[in-house]
């Protein structure tokens, strides 16, 4: 059984990220200078069990590809094997962010009504700033209800970057229903 988590530096075109595999699964692509970057990484060693080796993966190397060819505007969906280490409802609030499509966005308030509970927004909205998996599970595509920027790890600079590069409206599709 592995005890390691391989870790590697990636220098993307808007800010250094780290990315993570653990069997032959993503579990960490992440911005390397986020505030809650130490919570973050002891989420996932304590939850797989193993400790952070700076070594490289298939994976990681896949991931690396795929990232570039988003970042070229050359693709729009992710086609990586992903582990999410968190809670049920972590888990939950992630996938649900993985429906939300490329060039769209969907207020934090929609996607609380969307799993089943508008009072949940908080813990939603927490959920979403502690997602490991940025780029890869779109956080990036959540608005504040007005269609305002709102928190992102990578900064609100990057995030609007990011939506600049999948084409969507920071106006549009807030309501965006599955």
């Amino acid at each position: 059984m592995s005890k390691w988590i391989h870790t590697e530096a990636f220098a993307s075109p808007y800010g250094e990220l780290i990315l993570g595999s653990y069997k032959d699964r993503l579990c960490l692509c992440d911005w390397r200078y986020r505030k809650s970057r130490e919570s973050i990484d002891r989420r996932i060693r304590e939850g797989l069990k193993a400790s952070f080796v700076e070594a490289g993966s298939l994976v990681i190397e896949k991931s690396k590809d795929r990232l570039q060819e988003y970042f070229s505007g050359a693709r729009k969906e992710f086609d990586l094997p992903i582990l999410l280490v968190g809670s049920e409802f972590q888990k939950q609030v992630w996938k649900a962010l993985l429906e939300i499509p490329y060039g769209k966005t969907q207020s934090y308030i929609n996607l609380a009504r969307r799993l089943g509970d508008e009072k949940a927004i908080r813990a939603v909205a927490r959920a979403n700033g502690e997602n490991a998996l940025s780029i890869i599970i779109p956080c990036h595509r959540i608005l504040g209800s007005d269609g305002s920027l709102t928190g992102y790890a990578g900064g609100l600079r990057v995030k609007k970057k990011l939506l600049q590069l999948e084409g969507a409206s920071l106006q549009q599709e807030l309501n965006f229903e599955s």
